[in-house]
């Protein structure tokens, strides 16, 4: 039978109802007075204060913005520009600070100058798999590419402790943004609403007690291809749906 990317079509309104429905029934069953959002000016949290505003108004909504000295700006004004669209309340807390207190560059970058000793403040860093990875009948290992300001890049395979060292330094961002999203919300009575869409979370593609430390999941059931369709429905900046795609 061929596919067909159809099937993963909804009916918006219907869909936008379920997801409002859940939304209210959740605040009421845990006797909250609103939601509180982390916004990081990507599609799925966009859409979150959108859902959040139909179901409980714009008075019951809140939106942290939570950058750090690595995050691009841009996010933080594309969710500034979304909050001013709604008309939520917001704050915008830089957490460079904590992570710095916590260890999470120093960790990291301590980890990196293992293979590239010259690594700084200047230079980009990320881990990659092979591209051939699903062609290959062998064992791939994680790769650490590195990027210096000029634009050059080199790579090195990572050992399990280097690799495990960067991705636990890395993900104590999502860590922090939590502590913060709960800090927000228990002093205000609200519940902490999650992004993760179904796409994510069958992948595991969310970090524990990060981005997964919340009180609901309202499109936890909706893949990503769905998120574009809702988000599109319910008017989230088309520069927002457009650079999810890029």
């Amino acid at each position: 039978m061929k596919f067909d990317l159809g099937i993963l079509s909804v009916d918006c309104p219907t869909v936008v109802d379920e997801v409002c429905s859940f939304i209210q029934s959740q605040m009421a069953s845990m006797k909250r007075d609103g939601a509180v959002v982390g916004l990081s000016g990507g599609v799925d949290s966009a859409l979150i204060a959108h859902v959040c505003v139909k179901a409980l108004g714009k008075d019951r909504v809140f939106g942290l913005i939570l950058p750090e000295r690595e995050s691009a700006p841009i996010s933080a004004e594309y969710a500034s520009a979304e909050i001013q669209s709604l008309g939520i309340r917001t704050q915008t807390i830089d957490i460079t600070r904590t992570l710095d207190a916590a260890g999470a560059y120093e960790l990291r970058n301590a980890a990196i100058r293992e293979f590239f000793p010259e690594y700084g403040s200047r230079h980009k860093s990320k881990i990659v798999l092979p591209g051939d990875l699903l062609s290959k009948d062998s064992f791939n290992f994680y790769t650490l590419v590195v990027e210096d300001e000029a634009g050059n890049s080199r790579s090195a395979r990572l050992n399990n402790q280097a690799l495990r060292q960067i991705v636990a330094a890395t993900n104590l961002k999502q860590r922090m943004r939590m502590v913060y999203l709960y800090r927000y919300a228990e002093t205000h009575n609200y519940m902490v609403c999650g992004t993760t869409n179904r796409s994510e979370d069958v992948q595991g593609f969310f970090v524990k007690y990060g981005d997964g430390g919340v009180d609901i999941e309202p499109i936890a059931p909706l893949y990503k291809t769905q998120v574009y369709q809702l988000a599109t429905y319910l008017g989230v900046s088309r520069q927002i749906i457009e650079s999810a795609h890029s």
